[in-house]
């Protein structure tokens, strides 16, 4: 079996360490990022929306912004 070293401060400096299994990783994950599927109305209005915004970004009516408040 190999041996892991971690330095006690590094552990103290980032507020400590956990150890899990991949499987009850996996299985936390899972949990915590709900999957929602939508139908429909629903589905149909978000593709819309999608291909409107991808067609105005090809064009260049999109522009890049640092923060929020330079929308304002």
């Amino acid at each position: 079996m190999a041996t892991i070293s971690i330095p006690k401060t590094k552990i103290e400096k980032q507020g400590g360490i956990v150890i899990l299994s991949v499987k009850e990783y996996q299985r936390l994950v899972k949990q915590s990022i709900p999957t929602r599927y939508l139908f429909g109305k629903e589905a149909k209005k978000l593709d819309t929306l999608v291909s409107k915004s991808l067609r105005e970004h090809r064009q260049g009516k999109t522009r890049t912004i640092r923060s929020l408040a330079d929308l304002g």
